[in-house]
């Protein structure tokens, strides 16, 4: 039954799809496997540099918030574990979300490994997942650690604004509206996203380097930590990673 039902949705999917994915299986089939996680404070661009990462190395990219709710939504085992979690408010356990990135790494797409982002986020979450993998026959090969300071973060960060309706951004140091405070298409007033103010940024930060950073001297002492200027343009931070993953 299982396999009639896939060969149907095989049917359907568009020629131009099957064609590319074959190219990128082809693609992919000589890169070397990598399991890196990427590590460094909001705003210090994973987020730009995961995609380039992911495409290059044939990478699956695991974001423990999004698998969550993922796992939530389609009910699994798991996922209606972290639900009852969720429900009480309590934090989800680090077995379980280390349980929903092992069932994440078994989908094709994770063949020639992953990128983790937003977790290990403690020394005990980085025991857990080393375990796992272990298991598996496999570790992890690099720690790419986003590098910044607080106070360029602050700029970036807090600089940020927003035209709520259109989704239009500007920076009032590198990327300012004609007018202070006001949209260049309609003129409406732009808003501070409530994540961007130097409050909030300023307790995520300190939670940052209570937590994590003793996850990169773990990870410094394997001897597997890449440091990266993260304060750099997105292209020479491109340049730093291919370097520390060669």
């Amino acid at each position: 039954m299982a396999t009639s039902s896939a060969q149907a949705n095989m049917e359907d999917v568009p020629s131009v799809d099957l064609m590319s994915e074959l190219l990128r299986r082809f693609k992919c089939s000589d890169k070397p496997d990598k399991r890196l996680i990427l590590v460094g404070p909001p705003g210090s661009g994973k987020g730009t540099q995961s995609p380039i990462i992911k495409d290059d190395y044939c990478l699956c990219h695991l974001a423990t918030g999004d698998m969550l709710r993922a796992a939530v939504a389609a009910k699994t085992p798991l996922g209606v574990k972290a639900k009852e979690a969720m429900d009480k408010g309590e934090l989800v356990s680090d077995d379980l979300v280390v349980g929903i990135i092992d069932e994440a790494l078994k989908k094709p797409s994770c063949q020639k490994g992953f990128i983790l982002d937003g977790f290990p986020r403690t020394v005990v979450q980085a025991q857990k997942l080393d375990e796992m993998l272990e298991k598996k026959g496999v570790k992890v090969d690099k720690v790419l650690n986003f590098a910044i300071d607080d106070a360029i973060l602050e700029e970036r960060i807090t600089g940020r604004w927003i035209h709520p309706s259109s989704g239009r951004t500007y920076h009032t140091k590198f990327a300012p509206p004609k007018v202070p405070g006001s949209d260049d298409v309609t003129g409406e007033p732009l808003i501070q996203r409530k994540d961007d103010t130097a409050a909030v940024l300023k307790s995520r930060l300190e939670a940052f380097h209570k937590q994590t950073e003793p996850v990169i001297d773990y990870y410094s002492k394997k001897g597997i930590v890449a440091n990266l200027h993260a304060e750099k343009a997105p292209k020479e931070v491109t340049t730093e990673v291919q370097k520390g993953l060669q």
